[in-house]
């Protein structure tokens, strides 16, 4: 249980801080790209996960689950050599004043020492507001609690996309797979295992695709086909699972829909979710805003796979598929309403734009980004 414990409160600080440290490390043209990262890993160790069950599942019981946890280690301990390489963030270090090191740092993540001196000269005008109004943890909680329109329209963007992540449903699908293919009529745990190790397989498959787009064509654009293929695929797993179950037409929809969701899902929300979370806080409220957007994330999660089997009870697994699907329609809307493109624009432009945004309009443009990071 200790151990349980203390896996948990590491995941909660990779959740947070990686897709942040990553965000403030990367160039602008590769940053959605780079950030998406966690998630691809994220995933690769759920489809490792779902083949050692499969791989171990013949084993004694006493002795298969002790060596799917203790392969958890190997990854762990990567993870602790990497550290003791990897540079700090370029903006913290302006934070603390260390402009060398942070010099270093951006000329070996630009192409050129002209680009690295831009990016300096940007992070050190956002530092120098944050430093003004006195960079301090006791100070900025206030200001996050009591938002200016600009800082709550960001609050608004990064918690609520992080709430429509999870309020479809995605872990509840992860973790009660096997339970979705059993009604679905699918008989045999080797069976089920089988076929979550291919909706698995999928799910990566499909972050892959969302890693090499996600620069190229944009996060709304990605965003609008994630969450609109996602209703449809939630909507068809709902009427199949009321319908059809138990026949050889119910288990081939059941599994195309689960596959269906879990690739939209990748290839849009999934990641996505976490690089605009990184990207449009300012640097001095980035780190808390972002923990409250992991928290909203990972407390929506919970209230979702928590009650999924109460739900399901209730109402069907159908049932309940049935209404993650209302809440993904509910999605594409908020998407339009609250959330920029950020593609292309560094972290200050982000920043400034929303400084400037204009509530009025139904949507967040970035045109005048770079000119208002010129006037400054």
């Amino acid at each position: 249980m200790i151990g349980r414990l203390l896996a948990g409160v590491g995941i909660g600080f990779g959740v947070m801080i990686a897709p942040v440290y990553i965000a403030e490390i990367s160039p602008s043209i590769a940053r959605g790209s780079l950030t998406s990262f966690p998630e691809i890993f994220v995933n690769l160790g759920i489809l490792l996960g779902y083949i050692s069950n499969y791989a171990f599942s013949g084993l004694p019981v006493n002795i298969s689950w002790r060596i799917m946890l203790g392969v958890g280690l190997l990854p762990s301990v990567f993870i602790v050599f990497a550290l003791l390489v990897i540079p700090e963030s370029p903006r913290w270090l302006v934070m603390q004043n260390r402009l060398e090191e942070a010099r270093r740092v951006l000329l070996k993540t630009n192409d050129t020492e002209r680009e690295a001196a831009e990016r300096l000269a940007e992070i050190q005008v956002a530092a120098g507001s944050a430093n003004a109004e006195k960079y301090e943890a006791k100070a900025l909680w206030p200001e996050i609690f009591n938002p200016t329109p600009a800082v709550r329209w960001m609050l608004i963007t990064g918690c609520g996309i992080q709430y429509f992540q999870q309020i479809t449903g995605i872990d509840a699908t992860v973790y009660y797979s096997p339970t979705i293919f059993r009604e679905a009529g699918i008989e045999g745990n080797t069976h089920l295992l089988a076929a979550t190790v291919g909706f698995g397989f999928t799910k990566t498959i499909f972050i892959l695709i969302a890693i090499f787009l996600i620069d190229k064509v944009g996060r709304k654009p990605l965003l609008y086909t994630s969450t609109i293929g996602m209703t449809f695929s939630l909507l068809s797993l709902s009427l199949t699972l009321t319908f059809l179950r138990d026949g050889p037409l119910g288990i081939v929809l059941a599994f195309l829909s689960v596959s269906a969701n879990v690739a939209f899902f990748s290839v849009g929300i999934g990641p996505i979710c976490w690089v605009l979370s990184s990207e449009i806080f300012p640097l001095r409220l980035r780190a808390q805003s972002s923990a409250l957007g992991a928290v909203e994330n990972r407390v929506s999660s919970g209230l979702v796979t928590m009650s999924f089997l109460t739900v399901s009870c209730l109402i069907m697994v159908g049932g309940t598929f049935f209404v993650f699907s209302l809440f993904s329609a509910i999605s594409p809307v908020f998407i339009y309403a609250c959330v920029p493109e950020t593609k292309g624009k560094s972290l200050e432009e982000i920043e400034m734009t929303f400084q400037s945004v204009r509530e009025s309009q139904g949507e967040v443009e970035l045109g005048d980004a770079a000119r208002l990071v010129q006037r400054q």
